[in-house]
Parts: structure tokens; C-alpha cells; sequence
């Protein structure tokens, strides 16, 4: 069972659904802060192929314990980042569409703008039929996007935790790094100043102009075609559904990769930012910082991979 918290003023409240939120503050204080070292390859392709290779070594480690056919739970990531591992998935299943990889695997999205016709092109979901090939989704065991049509933004987030629940958490969390004011960034939609917490599973967040921006201006500069009516409707909605902290931290590996500096040039020292920070001990000042700058939460986990091209971590 989820517990419902919100965060701030009744209007513009940031709304969290946790399990045993209690225990966040000794949660906090039992994770090893770790530092993250980022893999340079150098090019988005070789990025592709190493968040393929990265899929496979997880399904070949899971069948060996479990079984061949045993699931693969997935959190995909939209825009930029993984456009080249979409490529590679996409192209193996137009290859066959019984490729046994792709048919264990089980399929969620991380986070969704709403109000949202799934039918929009700047709607996750279609971008990733644009990128896989509606072929991709009838091959795979499951796919549990957020429905951002229904009329309630909480319902949608807890039918995904709900499911992601009963899949019993992620093999592969596929993340990004998104960049904010002062260098500040977001996981997923994770937002700095939302008061997500290390128990908080998934949420519903008020949107801003600036996120609407950058979801708009990632999606044109991967290659989606938007239409003024299309833009029009995007800026109308009025909430992110998203996963948290939880799901993020639950997950059994974290594959980030971070290729876009070109087109988004603040992530360059948001990204260094993480890689910098000394995390406090404190459980207290720990969770502050972690909710001013949300990219931190990938130095709590104890497998991730981040790869990134050169010029990220050019001065």
C-alpha cells in the first residue's frame, strides 16, 4: 500500500505516494554515499552500444538465476539519451519479431507530462513508437506507460507504481540527467524544491514554463516533428507524473547516459556538480540536498553506470 503525501500550499502542492515513510530519515542515513565515475565514450552510437550491452549482460545474469524466460523490468528514457539504444531495439525486432531479449522484456515509463493525448508527438510514449516501431510494443511482454488522458494524474501514478510493484522493481533504470538553475538537475522528473524523499515511490508535481521548454525543445532537437497545435496543447498541461526516489534507488542497476550537452549546454555543469558534491552524513542535511539538486540520488546507489560523451566534462 502507497501512503499519500503532499508537499506545500493546497494549489500548488507536490504530491508523493511512499511506503513507510517513518522510516525515510533511517533509510537516508543507512545509504553509502559513493562516487560517481562517469564512462567517456565517444560517440552517441558507442553510447548505444554500451546501454545494449549493458541490457544483455542483465538478461543473461537473470536467466542464470532464474530461468530463460524470466522478465526483464525496464524504466525507458525519453528524449535524447537513448535515442541510439531505441535505434538498436527497434532494428532487432524488425529482424525478429521473436527475439527472445525483447520478448522478456517488461516495459515502464519514468515519467509523463498530463493532462496529455497519448497520441501527441511530444507525448513519451509516441516518440518511443517513432524510435522502436510500433512492432517494439506488441513484441514485449508488457508495457505500462502513464495514462496521462485519465482525469486524475494521482490515479495514473499509483496504476504504474502499482504495477511496477507486482513486477517487483527494475532490473535497469535507463536514466538521464537533467539540468536546472544553478547548476542545480533533475532524475526522471524529480524536480529540485519538490520534497521527494527516499521513501516516495512515484509523484505528481505542478509543471512550470521551464520544464515545458526543455521537454519541447529535447524532443524537436531529436528529431520529432511539432506542430504548432501539437506545442499548443503540450503548454496547457498542468502536471509531471513521475517516478521517485524509491523506484530509482530500488532499481537493481542504474544505466545513465548523458549525450545531448550540445543542444543542452547548462548540463555540462549541473553534471559536474554531482560529480563534485560531498554528501552529508546527516540524514537531515542529506535529504536538503538531495532535494535541492535531485541528480544527486544517483551517488546512493551501489551499481550505476553513467556514460557520457567528451564534452561533458569539458570546462
Amino acid at each position: 500500500m502507497f501512503i499519500r503525501r503532499a508537499v506545500g500550499p493546497d494549489d500548488t502542492a507536490n504530491v508523493w505516494f511512499a511506503r513507510d515513510p517513518e522510516q525515510c530519515n533511517v533509510l537516508l542515513a543507512e545509504r553509502l554515499s559513493r562516487p560517481l565515475e562517469p564512462i567517456v565514450l565517444e560517440s552517441e552510437e558507442a553510447v548505444g552500444d554500451a546501454m545494449l550491452e549493458e541490457l544483455e549482460r542483465v538478461a543473461a545474469e537473470k536467466a542464470e538465476r532464474e530461468g530463460p524466460n524470466a522478465a526483464i523490468c525496464i524504466a525507458l528514457l525519453g528524449g535524447r539519451g537513448a535515442q541510439a539504444l531505441h535505434r538498436r531495439l527497434g532494428a532487432r525486432v524488425a529482424k525478429n519479431r521473436e527475439d527472445p531479449l525483447v520478448r522478456r522484456l517488461v516495459v515502464f515509463t519514468q515519467d509523463a507530462l498530463a493532462p496529455l493525448a497519448m497520441a501527441s508527438p511530444l507525448s513519451f510514449v509516441r516518440d518511443f513508437e517513432r524510435l522502436l516501431g510500433n512492432e517494439f510494443f506488441r513484441c514485449v511482454r508488457s508495457f505500462i506507460p502513464f495514462d496521462t488522458e485519465i482525469l486524475s494524474p494521482e490515479a495514473s501514478a499509483l496504476r504504474s507504481l502499482e504495477a511496477l510493484d507486482a513486477a517487483g522493481g527494475l532490473d535497469i533504470f535507463f536514466l538521464g540527467h537533467g539540468p536546472e538553475a544553478n547548476a542545480a538537475s533533475h532524475l526522471a522528473y524529480v524536480k529540485p524544491g519538490s520534497g521527494a524523499r527516499v521513501c516516495d515511490w512515484g509523484g505528481v508535481i505542478p509543471i512550470s514554463a521551464s520544464i515545458l521548454d526543455h521537454h519541447i525543445s529535447k524532443f524537436k532537437a531529436g528529431g520529432s516533428h511539432v506542430s504548432a497545435e501539437s506545442e499548443r496543447e503540450c503548454r496547457a498541461a498542468r502536471f509531471i507524473v513521475t517516478l521517485g526516489p524509491a523506484a530509482i534507488l530500488g532499481a537493481k542497476r542504474i544505466v545513465q547516459s548523458v549525450v545531448d550537452v550540445s543542444t543542452a549546454p547548462a548540463k555540462r555543469a549541473s553534471y559536474r556538480r554531482v560529480l563534485e558534491t560531498e554528501l552529508a552524513s546527516d540524514p537531515t542535511d542529506r535529504a536538503q540536498q538531495l532535494d535541492d539538486n535531485p541528480g544527486l540520488w544517483v551517488r546512493l546507489h551501489d551499481d550505476v553506470r553513467s556514460y557520457v560523451l567528451p564534452d561533458v566534462l569539458n570546462e
